[in-house]
């Protein structure tokens, strides 16, 4: 694959990739079976500030962005648009699908949602252009620290897990499901969607501490 080619490849992964990971997350938030996580906190602040979850997702993802600066990491393309791609999709999804109320419908939205998030993250992790802001997070802590990523991402996770849960986001069996198959399904979706290295032509991309700090979960 000749390197412009291989760049657009990457960008329309990147882009797409972080499109499908808002509209899953909308899903999600229809389901209303619980949530990923960071979604979570930004469901509760959405309760108690007022504002859309995907205008509170942006907010957060800046803030985390600037935690960046003393852990001393280096945004990417792909972590710049992750702060903003990932909530205006979002928002924009949940202005196109209507609540639901019955299981039968919930709870394809709610396995529907966990697929199509590791689908997204095969996507923009394969795409190469940078962490999202929440998982540079966790390798700068790692880096800093000294201590493994798998237990930054827990103390980090089960924080705003329970800072959401208090402010009012919804925690439930989606949670729960979310944090034991998205690794997997990650997994999967990065050799799905690998795209060869320039220098050798392979097709191994989920190396670095970016990929690690998705699959842990």
């Amino acid at each position: 694959m000749s390197t412009p080619r291989r760049l657009t490849r990457r960008l329309i992964q990147l882009y797409v990739g972080l499109t499908l990971y808002g509209v899953s997350s909308a899903l999600l938030v229809r389901a209303g079976l619980g949530m990923e996580p960071w979604n979570v906190l930004h469901e509760g602040l959405a309760e108690l500030t007022g504002l859309t979850i995907g205008v509170v997702s942006i907010v957060v993802g800046a803030a985390v962005l600037l935690l960046w600066i003393p852990l001393r990491q280096r945004p990417g393309l792909g972590t710049v648009s992750n702060v903003f791609v990932v909530g205006v999709a979002m928002d924009g999804t949940l202005a196109a699908v209507p609540d639901a109320h019955a299981l039968t419908v919930r709870v394809p939205l709610l396995l529907g949602g966990i697929v199509l998030n590791g689908v997204a993250t095969g996507l923009y992790i394969s795409a190469r252009f940078g962490p999202g802001p929440r998982d540079g997070l966790m390798t700068g802590l790692h880096r800093r620290t000294g201590r493994s990523i798998r237990l930054m991402r827990t103390v980090v996770e089960v924080t705003v897990v329970a800072t959401g849960f208090a402010l009012g986001g919804t925690v439930g069996i989606g949670t729960l499901l979310y944090a034991v198959s998205i690794g997997p399904l990650a997994q999967l979706f990065l050799r799905v969607f690998a795209v060869p290295q320039a220098s050798e032509g392979s097709t191994v991309v989920a190396t670095g501490s970016p990929a690690r700090a998705i699959l842990r979960r």
